[in-house]
């Protein structure tokens, strides 16, 4: 039996105060890693680090700020020696509206959070990982990223604009043994979503309701599935996977819908041919 799949190394997680983030420390914890959980959100970060007891630090982190990114990779650096695993996942939904009417306050804002994060979080997490020649770099994009009419439009492009980073910074890195992989989570349980879809931040039960009205699996996605996906990225069961894009989003983006010629009065297998085709 193999022991702890992070065992020995530490991580960095914006975002993880709450949701995919939170879901991802407690992971990672449990699989032998230490933690910063760097969000804006303190409270609730204060609270998870607590939890989690010695293998967590917490840091108030402005993603758009470059010190308070900076400051982040330093901490993990000066508690645990090392930075093994960057992941980016803090994100906004941000502006909204018709291409015509955006206000563009909005727009920048949530392409700093987005785009400028990633960007950030790759920028230290490189500079400490390039002496080690070790390491690995996570960020979350969307189902929105990747696919039209599933998401706000700066949200979208901002989200594609983290896969096309991830796969350039994956090249550069490569030679220095440092992976760069995406994650595209599909609607998942989490405060965004649930402030989306009910209003409240903290309806995690009626985001759950709504989200299973329409799910495309037996259940929605739940923060502990995207975590487990970011455990296999970080570990060294993904050894020799960089430059990629981890969807996990019940087949969004890569299935249209059911299979139409495969059910109904389709079901019971035959041939058809076409109005011109030659039957002899």
């Amino acid at each position: 039996m193999t022991g702890p799949r992070l065992a020995g190394r530490s991580a960095v997680i914006t975002g993880g105060a709450g949701g995919i983030g939170a879901a991802t420390a407690r992971r990672f914890v449990e699989e032998g890693a230490r933690v910063v959980i760097a969000d804006l959100l303190v409270e609730p970060g204060r609270r998870l680090a607590d939890e989690l007891g010695d293998a967590a630090r917490f840091a108030r982190v402005d993603v758009t700020d470059e010190d308070d990114v900076r400051a982040a990779v330093e901490l993990a650096l000066a508690d645990f020696g090392r930075l093994d695993v960057m992941f980016n996942n803090a994100g906004i939904i941000g502006a909204v509206g018709s291409i015509a009417k955006l206000d563009m306050a909005d727009v920048d804002r949530t392409i700093a959070v987005i785009l400028r994060g990633t960007l950030l979080g790759m920028k230290y997490a490189a500079a400490a990982m390039i002496p080690q020649r070790s390491g690995v770099i996570l960020s979350t994009s969307s189902p929105a990223g990747v696919v039209g009419g599933v998401g706000a439009h700066v949200y979208s492009a901002a989200k594609a604009a983290v896969l096309g980073l991830t796969r350039s910074v994956a090249a550069e890195l490569r030679p220095h043994h440092i992976r760069v992989n995406s994650i595209v989570p599909g609607a998942t349980v989490t405060a965004m979503t649930a402030e989306i879809l009910t209003g409240d931040a903290g309806d995690l039960d009626g985001a759950h309701e709504a989200l299973a009205e329409r799910a495309l699996m037996d259940r929605p996605a739940q923060p502990d599935d995207i975590a487990a996906g970011a455990l296999y990225l970080a570990s060294d069961d993904a050894w020799f996977v960089t430059g990629q894009v981890l969807t996990i989003d019940g087949g969004l983006t890569t299935i249209a819908g059911p299979s139409p010629m495969a059910i109904g009065e389709y079901e019971e297998p035959r041939r058809l041919l076409g109005p011109t085709a030659d039957v002899s």
